[in-house]
């Protein structure tokens, strides 16, 4: 124990006193704090080091999804098995997102991101000689849990060792790679598996996160945080874990599986809303609680957490639609189709420097309600789309979009984050990486179910108008004939126009429920109030 003089609560968990937290070591972060020094670690360094980590872990969220078949071939197992493969990564980094601010005030955040860095690099060196189904799976739910704390330690340590008048640009680096990772996954993926093998989709982690891992730890290890050592919460961890892991399966499967048709998605529903009702009750009265939920009492951090959950849950979900139809019903390749997303994020990374810079002199909610605006319009143009389009017709409305999120992604979180106290910067980012990455779930199950449905209700209009007393459908037919098809040939071709055009309909849709929903966040984005603490400079009414 340390002397009485030392011991001395950093933070409050809920609205009750720390009493028996003490502080197992006195070098916080903050430059200020004694003990350490006054100048900061090498900033550019140490944002690119961090930026890259965060990248590495968001597109290995995505990078197995073209990549499964080979997977699955290689390992003699079948495609829907191989589904696990991606689930269990998800699901193990939801369960772990959350829990970043109770570790970190435990063990510090530098040593466990420098821990969970060098997990993720042992799990996907693992994961590139895996030699059966449930030896990958296995590998995969240990580099989850890892990846899983890199995302928002990544971001705190980013803004806690930062100068002030620099946070506002290395927030938009770090942005910037949480936005493109999941663009780039499946395009990466693919060329990788066609002409290198699936096994080196892991092993590329290998070296950059091993070297991250150094690189952190040379230049934050006299810089560790505050210990807080708080008991742990064993009810509110297994409930944690309990109605997170039955969410997240009804997310990745509940399409596949045809939602509340399927017994396993209907219980593995009700599990995780009772669950979820537990937790919420154990964890506000709790007096040490395994999640912060007190951090939702900061106004602006409720509402930018919100904001930018909705939206990146309305990105992730049009992005994937987008592709889909284009690979489906266009006939566009996946490289192509990939091309088509590629505007979008080279926008994205050209604007955030200037974004983040910017951000000491423009308040942040003039900046959302601009990104949410320009969302709205490039939802409004697709929302127009046709079959027959070119390639620039489909891919400028996603540069206008790349503009937006320079734009939300960067204040929202700077807004967030701005006034969270230094040492609740890892709890208060694992919470908001924790609800984001939960609605961007949520927001690509909702729009495929939508995207499925919608398709369902316009192929039955469309196909009440063809039948074989329609004048438009003779003619037609005639001209089928005439170019030497067989009524079995002509039917086919109709029903094969009927679904493109109900998917084009339907893709259309979708944009629209997604151009209302950037009207309301404009709204919501006025309920925060100032002062706002971002890039330096506070902004106040």
């Amino acid at each position: 124990m340390l002397p009485g003089a030392l011991r001395r609560p950093r933070w409050r968990a809920s609205q009750h006193p720390v009493s028996d937290a003490t502080v197992a070591t006195s070098s916080p972060s903050s430059a200020s704090s004694p003990g350490i020094p006054s100048a900061y670690p090498s900033p550019r360094l140490l944002t690119w080091t961090l930026a890259i980590v965060n990248f590495c872990q968001v597109l290995d969220s995505t990078i197995l999804n073209v990549s499964l078949p080979a997977i699955t071939g290689d390992l003699g197992t079948s495609p829907s098995q191989g589904a696990m493969i991606v689930t269990s990564y998800s699901v193990a980094q939801a369960i772990t997102v959350p829990l970043t601010g109770w570790l970190a005030g435990r063990f510090g955040q530098v040593r466990m991101m420098v821990l969970a860095t060098i997990m993720f690099g042992l799990m996907s060196l693992l994961s590139g000689f895996a030699w059966s189904l449930n030896s990958l799976i296995t590998f995969r739910v240990l580099q989850g849990a890892a990846g899983g704390l890199m995302v928002p330690l990544s971001q705190a340590l980013m803004l806690g060792h930062n100068p002030p008048e620099r946070r506002g640009q290395a927030l938009a680096l770090w942005s910037m790679t949480t936005m493109t990772g999941p663009i780039l996954g499946p395009i990466v993926g693919g060329w990788i598996t066609d002409n290198i093998g699936w096994s080196w989709i892991f092993l590329i982690n290998v070296p950059i996160s091993f070297l991250a891992a150094f690189g952190v730890w040379t230049m934050l290890k006299d810089r560790e945080s505050a210990l807080v050592r708080l008991p742990l919460d064993g009810v509110g961890l297994v409930l944690l874990v309990i109605w997170v892991a039955s969410l997240q399966v009804v997310l990745d499967t509940g399409n596949e599986a045809g939602w509340f048709d399927s017994d396993l998605i209907v219980r593995l529903s009700v599990v995780a809303a009772l669950g979820f009702a537990l937790f919420l009750v154990w964890e506000l009265t709790e007096r040490h609680p395994i999640v912060d939920l007190s951090l939702f009492r900061e106004r602006n951090f409720l509402i930018a957490v919100l904001a930018l959950s909705i939206a990146f849950c309305n990105n992730r979900g049009t992005m994937l639609i987008l592709p889909l139809w284009l690979q489906t019903q266009v006939g566009y390749t996946a490289q192509w189709a990939g091309n088509v997303l590629a505007l979008s994020g080279l926008m994205a990374l050209i604007l955030a420097p200037f974004i983040g810079r910017s951000l000491r002199f423009v308040e942040p909610r003039l900046y959302s309600t601009l990104s949410f605006s320009i969302f709205g319009v490039g939802y409004f143009w697709r929302a127009h789309f046709t079959g027959d389009a070119d390639y620039w017709t489909y891919a400028l409305p996603q540069a206008i979009q790349g503009i937006a999120v320079a734009m939300f992604f960067v204040p929202l979180i700077s807004m967030s984050m701005g006034n969270i106290p230094q040492q609740k910067l890892a709890a208060a980012a694992g919470l908001q990486s924790f609800v984001r990455s939960v609605l961007g779930s949520f927001g690509i199950s909702l729009y495929i179910m939508m995207w499925n449905r919608r398709e369902a209700v316009h192929r039955t209009q469309l196909a009440e108008h063809v039948n074989t007393w329609s004048a438009p459908t003779i003619d037609y037919m005639d001209r089928l004939g005439s170019a030497g098809m067989v009524p079995d040939q002509m039917y086919a071709t109709i029903d094969r126009l009927l679904t493109q055009q109900a998917y084009t309909m339907a893709t259309n849709d979708i944009y629209w429920v997604a151009l209302s929903s950037s009207i309301t966040l404009i709204a919501l984005i006025w309920m925060a109030r100032p002062p706002f603490n971002t890039g330096g400079k506070t902004h106040a009414s």
